[in-house]
């Protein structure tokens, strides 16, 4: 019995079969060493029963065992293929098989892992799943079908009844099963062979393919069950299928395949808009299962669900997609918001995937458009004015060239969203703000305001939008950069420094370097060393190098640049003291906490004094200070800190604001070092949902957020749950960051250590050792991750045996950590507590060597515990 295109199917738990069967013959006791409970399927070679083993193990079981009458060779053949596929396969979304044999009688048996369930279309509408909870179903299905092609099977029947979902600790697990009519491709399963019979369609027709249908055995491959996934899909977000049921039911067998192979199926979203005009019930209901209104529905299957969907139905199998793992990755492209591959190669439709993921992003890119458009209209007019001047006085070329760099910041504090909002007003005071405080005269400030409004009103946002977002834009920026302004250095500078900004701001740090190299080369040249602008990308250079991890060549520029404006400027202008708490920073990242707390303390006092307590800048020294607080380890101390900066972030700068997702994540981190995991949770769970939002996936921000909620659920002993986070994180870190970043050093420590607590051992040896290699090289000697990297590959290295190894880098690493840390950090301590189980383990293996009493002299090193 197949769908009737509302959703309801019969029950059967392992099979499914689309013709009456025979009054059913009574129970058996038992079938070899199982009870028989109940019978709980029958298909078309099988029946299915609810069977109890007893030993070795108590458990439930599915046995299914050839029909009475079904002993044909090609039956028989096909109920050993099954066998032998399932015995194949190990993944969570297939069900497992134990155990085989034949009855008295002999018929052949196997029993499998018994699925609780109900078909996954069935368990969605009960539950009413919206789609993004359905997809993300729909995609284990597909990791499950992927495992079976990678063992060499082919399912070739997939359809609702044979993928069962069922509720374990709250969250829905499917698993795919039947595999009675599987194929293998590149082995035989059984030694009988399989033969199709002429006329005979093996699979349901429904979720049939194309090249199923034509009944051509060795024309079928893995896209077959694409196809069925596809098919699958449609049902899964539209309550009905491709093909109308009766139809096929009703229609004469070679009809059946004409429809299957020549007929092109509705797009999902158009068979909803036609259902629900013809006030089909079944519209209503599917919008009402998906806890929505058969409008919004239709609006929501329009576009990439309907381009996934009709890609996976292609009649041509070589246009779908390749793999089941394909199919996948491109419904999370969706839930990401990124373009999916199944879409058409519209800029249009690339602009909107790009808006919405990257909003903040965006923002920026809209700035840097800005500042091109607005620099080139102005910089004919300035470049006639700095001809004239340069022949008349240089200083009043230098002048002009100030005006021009006062036009390019002031374009820099522009909030693109605002203007798109039309908050024009908001805009004209920054303008007038900013470049009044700069030392601008009137006339220069309505120049500015001038351009800025004829800005406006010649660019089309619609237009703009689809210009500043495409891929290129910044190579094409840095483009336009080189040629408009070749003959005036300065403005090209400026114009350079504020793309380098953009790219360090979205973590294109590799990117963003040889713009501010070119920059900072220019502003030394034209302006001098000691110029403002110069000594803010001096400073910009410093910040660069210290995200890319090069901490040593970054405290060359910022020292640099604190002396220049401590010169230049004063102690208490907020330049100044924004090198203050940069040299805090850096040093902090060092390890160096002792030489940081001075530079972090004097920095807050300033910006409290010439700034106030809800200035952004003051609101980042405040955070600071608590995280240098955290980072020694005292952690009464940074609370108060960590909630006056939170609290002011969110008033001041908002929910989405880059510095407020990271004063959440900060305060989950905290919360989590108090051992506060319940606390801590919702925090880190905020700030990466943010993070994504804002900044995309690929951020460095957004991979720490995602390391730290994978540490969070190693503190909470969810290994099975951090595993697959650490990965994504530490995949991530070597893709944007490199492998020596120190970033992508702590992920794959923290990789290491999880593994050495699942019994990986080998593999977590593998990549401390990684780390420990790597991290002395990048780092030195002496820093204090270095420390924390021995320690980890101690801990795997005993428990490996290898015990003196294992000591050698335990105390290597112990001494590292008392040197920079002291001897009560927690990070020593922890280490402390590594030595301790090697000695434990090392006495336990070489009892009478002495290595009890070395245990019990590191464990009194260990705080008391109640």
């Amino acid at each position: 019995m197949t769908s009737n295109g509302n959703g309801s199917k019969e029950r059967d738990s392992l099979a499914s079969t689309e013709t009456a069967q025979p009054r059913q013959a009574p129970l058996p006791e038992s079938i070899g060493p199982y009870k028989i409970l109940e019978r709980i399927g029958e298909g078309g070679m099988g029946i299915v029963y609810l069977a109890e083993q007893s030993k070795p193990l108590r458990r439930r079981v599915a046995l299914k065992v050839i029909k009475p009458g079904m002993d044909s060779k090609t039956i028989i053949a096909r109920f050993e293929a099954e066998r032998q596929a399932l015995a194949l396969m190990d993944h969570r979304s297939v069900a497992r098989v134990f155990d085989a044999g034949t009855t008295d009688q002999g018929r052949p048996y196997f029993a499998m892992e018994h699925v609780p369930g109900v078909p996954i279309t069935e368990h969605c509408d009960r539950q009413k799943l919206n789609i993004e909870e359905r997809l993300n179903l729909f995609m284990e299905v597909c990791e499950g079908v992927q495992h079976a092609h990678q063992k060499g099977i082919i399912h070739r029947d997939i359809k609702p009844s044979n993928i069962l979902v069922a509720i374990k600790d709250g969250k829905s697990q499917p698993k795919v099963i039947d595999f009675g009519v599987a194929k293998a491709m590149d082995h035989r399963l059984t030694e009988r062979t399989i033969f199709t019979e002429q006329g005979q369609i093996i699979g349901t027709p429904s979720y049939m393919s194309p090249e199923q249908a034509e009944m051509t055995a060795q024309d079928v491959d893995t896209r077959t069950d694409i196809y069925s996934l596809g098919v699958l899909l449609y049902e899964l977000l539209t309550g009905t299928l491709p093909f109308d049921p009766k139809s096929l039911l009703h229609a004469a067998f070679d009809e059946i395949r004409r429809i299957i192979r020549e007929d092109q199926p509705r797009k999902p979203s158009t068979k909803l808009s036609d259902m629900s005009g013809d006030h089909d019930t079944d519209s209503t209901t599917a919008a009402r299962n998906r806890h929505t209104s058969p409008e919004v529905l239709t609006r929501r299957l329009r576009g990439d669900l309907d381009w996934v969907t009709m890609k996976a139905l292609e009649k041509d199998r070589t246009r779908r997609y390749a793999t089941a793992t394909d199919l996948a990755a491109d419904i999370r492209r969706h839930l990401k918001n990124e373009p999916v591959v199944a879409s058409p190669p519209s800029t249009a439709y690339r602009v909107k995937k790009f808006v919405r993921r990257n909003r903040g992003i965006v923002a920026a890119i809209c700035v840097i458009a800005l500042v091109l458009l607005a620099a080139t209209g102005v910089s004919i007019r300035f470049a006639l004015s700095e001809a004239e001047q340069r022949r008349i006085a240089d200083q009043r070329a230098d002048e002009l060239k100030t005006v021009t760099e006062f036009q390019q910041s002031m374009l820099s504090d522009i909030d693109a969203e605002a203007m798109g909002k039309g908050i024009v007003a908001a805009q004209h005071e920054s303008i007038r703000e900013r470049m009044e405080g700069e030392g601008a005269d009137a006339a220069q400030v309505e120049a500015a305001l001038a351009s800025f409004d004829g800005l406006l009103a010649r660019v089309n946002s619609t237009n703009l939008a689809l210009n500043v977002v495409d891929e290129y834009v910044l190579a094409r920026a840095v483009e336009t950069i080189d040629k408009e302004f070749a003959d005036q250095p300065v403005t090209r500078a400026a114009m350079q420094q504020t793309v380098a900004t953009t790219y360090l701001d979205i973590g294109l740090y590799d990117a963003s370097m040889p713009l501010q190299e070119a920059c900072l080369r220019t502003r030394r040249r034209e302006l001098g060393d000691e110029h403002p602008s110069t000594l803010n990308s001096i400073n910009k250079m410093g910040a660069l190098l210290q995200l890319m991890g090069k901490y040593a060549e970054a405290e060359a520029y910022f020292r640099e640049a604190l002396r220049g404006r401590r010169r230049v400027l004063g102690d208490d202008h907020p330049s100044t003291l924004g090198s203050i708490n940069n040299m805090g920073f850096l040093l902090e990242s060092m390890g160096k906490y002792a030489e940081a707390e001075p530079f972090f303390r004097k920095a807050l006092e300033g910006f409290r004094r010439v700034l106030g307590d809800d200035h952004p800048s003051t609101l980042n020294s405040i955070h600071n200070m608590g995280f240098l607080l955290k980072s020694m380890g005292k952690y009464a101390e940074p609370m108060p800190y960590y909630r006056e900066a939170l609290r002011g972030r969110r008033r001041v700068l908002g929910d989405d604001h880059p510095n407020t997702l990271i004063s959440i994540d900060n305060m989950g981190a905290l919360l989590k070092s108090m051992g506060k995991y319940a606390e801590a949770m919702p925090y880190y769970r905020e700030a990466l949902r943010g993070r994504r939002r804002v900044l995309g996936d690929d951020h460095p921000n957004t991979l720490i957020s995602i390391n730290n909620l994978g540490a969070l659920l190693h503190a909470m002993g969810k290994n099975e749950e951090a595993e697959p986070i650490f990965r994504e994180a530490l995949e991530g870190f070597r893709r944007v960051l490199g492998d020596d970043h120190p970033h992508t050093l702590i992920a794959i420590g923290n990789m290491s250590k999880l593994l050495v607590e699942i019994g990986k051992s080998t593999e977590g040896e593998r990549l401390a050792r990684e780390a420990t290699d790597r991290g002395r090289a990048a780092l030195g000697e002496t820093h204090w991750f270095l420390g924390n990297f021995l320690g980890k590959h101690g801990l795997a290295l005993t428990s490996l045996g290898r015990y003196s190894e294992a000591e050698k880098a335990l105390l290597e690493g112990h001494g590292i950590l008392v040197a920079q840390l002291g001897d009560e950090h927690e990070q020593t301590l922890r280490v402390v507590g590594y030595i301790v189980t090697l000695y434990d383990a090392w006495h336990a293996a070489e009892p009478g060597k002495g290595y009890d009493a070395k245990a019990a002299e590191w464990r009194a090193k260990l705080p008391k515990t109640d």
